[in-house]
């Protein structure tokens, strides 16, 4: 009998599976997504048939969304990542009204109803200022790691602030505060505070409301967390895996489909 339904996420900078066995998660796996995906998603495929010791006559459906959905072959169907997102912290959060997601190229406000459906959204794609990737080259900047970076802004003691609103000024505006020798620390706050502040001004050109759910790969830093609750001036739930709630819509939405 096919009671498994895989959702495949395909981001610019990071790939999810989930396996769901009936209504359970049976399966997650998360790696970089590479110069090739279409053969990445194939690996990630092969990857839960191993580790779940089934094959493609078990599955009843694959779904696929993000970036690069399209590519997949084997997928039945290909869905948006914005309703997959919205079912996916559904899933986790039923009361969730609101979803802040930030990724390696983009981010994301959606809306949600009572059902977890989506009511309106809106998108930052055109510029990284705001997302994963200013954080990735910041940390190679101050020559740290992005797993480092919320460890490191705990010993702040003040807000520095950088207000260019592209990553390369950005990068360039930590040089001279390295020069300057302000502290790493203020340094990495002012950098928290800079996503932080364009996540705020994204939000507000939407009619948000609580219980807000902090997804992406940006919501593991605990000093974004922080930053962003205190700014906006709610609390955030985090899911305990922030990168997979697109992927697990999409199976979600598989295992829904007839």
């Amino acid at each position: 009998m096919k009671n498994y339904n895989i959702g495949i996420d395909l981001g610019s900078r990071t790939s999810k599976i989930v396996v769901l066995h009936k209504d359970e998660i049976a399966f997650t796996h998360i790696s970089d997504s590479g110069v090739n995906p279409k053969e990445k998603s194939e690996r990630l495929l092969q990857k839960a048939f191993k580790n779940l010791k089934i094959s493609k006559e078990d599955v009843k459906s694959v779904f696929s969304t993000g970036y690069g959905r399209k590519v997949v072959p084997f997928a039945d169907k290909r869905i948006s990542e914005i309703s997959c997102h919205a079912k996916g912290v559904n899933f986790f959060f039923p009361k969730a009204r609101t979803v802040i997601d930030i990724g390696g190229q983009d981010s994301k406000i959606i809306l949600l109803n009572e059902f977890g459906k989506v009511l309106d959204f809106v998108m930052n794609d055109r510029c990284a200022a705001g997302t994963g990737k200013f954080l990735e080259v910041a940390a190679i900047t101050l020559e740290t790691t992005v797993d480092e970076l919320g460890i490191i802004s705990r010993q702040s003691s003040k807000n520095v602030d950088i207000n260019s609103t592209c990553v390369v000024f950005a990068e360039s505006e930590i040089i001279g505060l390295i020069a300057s020798e302000m502290e790493k620390a203020d340094i990495v706050n002012g950098i928290h505070h800079s996503v932080a502040k364009r996540t705020k001004n994204l939000i507000a050109r939407l009619n948000w409301q609580n219980d807000v759910i902090f997804t992406g790969g940006v919501a593991k830093n605990s000093g974004m967390q922080k930053t962003l609750s205190e700014m906006m001036n709610t609390t955030l739930s985090v899911p305990q895996n922030p990168f997979i709630t697109g992927a697990l819509g999409a199976a979600i939405f598989a295992k829904e489909s007839l």
